[in-house]
């Protein structure tokens, strides 16, 4: 019962990643955030490490202890820094769903725009996944696809779309093996 209220309550999501871009767009309301995937850290007390600025605003923020990162640039890959990314990710979120004590966790569709090609590996489908879930989403969906509007968008098709495509992977049975963690099916 409570979950059909959250769902209902809730915002959906849809996350377009580029290197120098990215943008969220709330499917609800219309609101979006469209910007360079910049974030300002800034070192807190003991190990905590706190958001200065995002988007374009971190470009300018400046400070001896302040990095500004693009957890989005790297050669081979999307992802270059994961846990700035979740903190990008975290801030783009509070932005546009409102950061209240009982605002409902929102179901994000990620769609990777560029260094897709031949398609995603299950690891990079997982990471996707689990960087949308670390940053507060209570769904996460990588979607692989022509780019999708506010009108075009169909929550129910992509979930089906990608439930498909996960039943399709093959599964790799991970067990213990000699103390070890590994993959073979021997243990």
């Amino acid at each position: 019962m409570l979950n059909k209220i959250t769902d209902r309550l809730g915002n959906t999501l849809y996350v377009q990643i580029w290197e120098k871009r990215i943008r969220v767009t709330d499917i609800d309301s219309g609101k979006i955030f469209d910007e360079s995937p910049l974030v300002a850290l800034e070192p807190g007390k003991g190990r905590r490490i706190s958001v200065a600025a995002v988007g374009n605003r971190a470009a300018s923020v400046s400070g001896k202890s302040i990095e500004v990162v693009n957890p989005f640039s790297h050669p081979r890959s999307l992802i270059r820094d994961f846990a700035a990314a979740e903190k990008l990710l975290q801030h783009i979120f509070r932005k546009l769903c409102g950061d209240t004590l009982f605002t409902p966790s929102p179901i994000v569709v990620l769609q990777p725009m560029e260094k897709t090609q031949g398609g995603l590996t299950a690891i990079e489908m997982r990471a996707f996944r689990e960087l949308v879930l670390g940053a507060g989403a209570r769904e996460a969906l990588v979607y692989q696809g022509e780019a999708l509007t506010r009108h075009t968008f169909d929550y129910q098709k992509i979930k089906a779309k990608s439930a498909g495509r996960e039943r399709q992977q093959p599964k790799v049975l991970a067990s213990r093996c000699s103390g070890f963690w590994c993959c073979c099916g021997l243990a």
